[in-house]
């Protein structure tokens, strides 16, 4: 079972795409493997016969067990299996030997080297402007034999490519229709759903840091008025779409710059005062919560973190993240502004020390030198570690993006 992320602990086979006594080649798809962050496609490094798969669909293995034996038809794997760990629940299944054949030493489905984390391309159909589909070898198979036309499959495969998950989740177009089919009035109905492995972790990782990092929370109304104004004479400007997000991330970052204390991580016997600013920006999916991190924040523009931002959203939706654009943050930003969420607290995200929550901007009448006038204000949050981050020391950050945010020309110097 390969780490196909950095917190990936254990896998789950979600479909195997080879069974016992398939050719296999290397590059070729052999499962689809869910994992805490995406499900991902796992391709055999090895030319071969499959001879044995270690955990069955569906099943849950952890990270370096065996998930699969690749050698040559007729080889002998059974002292090999016994020297390994194989899940109890897998069953071994082995090809017929020939008598005269001698064992020989077999590859190993082992876990994936840091540099093939990102899985390679399978072998697939090309598109190079002739109108040929990009699509992998099942899922065009799964489509002939479901009478779906492929082309009208969106990908979500490296590059667009559409692999099997698409064709299964294929939902061909139909008018709308106004009935629908409800439980009977007074009937107890419920659904259980398998707790992914995204969940799993989200669940274990905002438990250990909730109740191990003593949090506190620092509120701060922040007038948007020139913001408003400011954003408004940017996206007048052709080609340039600037959202009040981009604004704050950018502002963040500038004021974690003057205040290093704040954008440190716990790491249990130091504390790393980190001088680069790299911002995580959480974002929902169906099964979760992801956090894609915009690197070197503070010295982008704001239409380059905007076009990023919006890169990353719609990776994540497509599950096209990989783990390299969602490590490495020093900070993370949670926005739930566009919801109508007024304000709210959020949990630190380990190792960050602290975790920025953004409301929504809301008209309220304001006290304007001496008089009460319409106003639009923003409320935002900081949870902080307070084995990192003192209340002295959050409270200056959070003046200081008070600042840029209330006079975002600044930000622009």
């Amino acid at each position: 079972m390969p780490k196909l992320s950095d917190t990936m602990t254990e896998g789950v086979v979600a479909e195997w795409t080879k069974k016992v006594g398939d050719k296999v080649a290397s590059g070729e798809v052999l499962a689809e493997i869910e994992t805490d962050k995406a499900t991902m496609e796992f391709e055999s490094f090895y030319d071969g016969v499959l001879l044995h798969i270690g955990v069955e669909k569906g099943q849950t293995a952890p990270v370096n067990s065996v998930l699969a034996v690749i050698g040559q038809a007729g080889e002998d794997i059974s002292t090999l299996l016994a020297g390994a760990s194989a899940p109890a629940a897998a069953p071994v299944k082995e090809e017929p030997k020939p008598a005269a054949t001698a064992p020989t030493p077999v590859p190993v489905a082992a876990p994936v080297a840091p540099a093939a984390v990102t899985p390679a391309p399978a072998p697939v159909a090309s598109s190079n402007g002739n109108g040929r589909v990009i699509a992998s070898p099942l899922a065009k198979k799964i489509a002939e034999e479901k009478g779906i036309d492929i082309a009208a499959v969106a990908g979500t495969g490296e590059a667009g490519r559409i692999v099997k998950r698409d064709v299964d989740h294929y939902v061909p177009y139909t008018p709308a229709q106004r009935s629908f089919t409800a439980a009977p009035a007074g009937e107890e109905s419920f659904t259980d759903e398998n707790i992914s492995q995204m969940r799993k972790t989200i669940a274990r990782r905002l438990a250990e840091s909730k109740f191990t990092a003593p949090h506190f929370y620092l509120t701060l109304d922040i007038d948007m008025d020139n913001a408003m104004k400011a954003r408004k004479s940017l996206n007048a400007m052709e080609g340039v779409k600037v959202s009040f997000n981009d604004m704050v991330i950018k502002a963040v970052a500038m004021a974690l710059k003057q205040h290093p204390t704040v954008n440190s991580s716990w790491l249990g016997d130091v504390i790393r005062r980190n001088h680069h600013v790299h911002i995580g920006v959480a974002v929902a999916v169906d099964e979760g919560l992801l956090v894609p991190v915009v690197r070197f924040a503070d010295s982008k523009g704001l239409t380059q973190i905007g076009a990023e931002v919006k890169d990353y959203a719609q990776k994540a939706k497509d599950k096209k993240l990989q783990p390299s654009d969602w490590e490495g943050n020093t900070f993370t930003i949670s926005n739930l502004g566009m919801f109508g969420i007024e304000s709210f607290t959020a949990i630190v995200n380990p190792p960050d020390s602290c975790i920025l929550a953004v409301g929504g901007i809301k008209e309220v009448p304001v006290v304007k030198n001496g008089s009460v006038v319409p106003g639009n204000v923003m409320k935002v949050t900081l949870s902080c570690d307070h084995r990192v981050v003192d209340g002295a020391s959050g409270a200056a950050f959070l003046q200081t993006f008070k600042n840029y945010m209330e006079n975002p020309v600044n930000m622009l110097l």
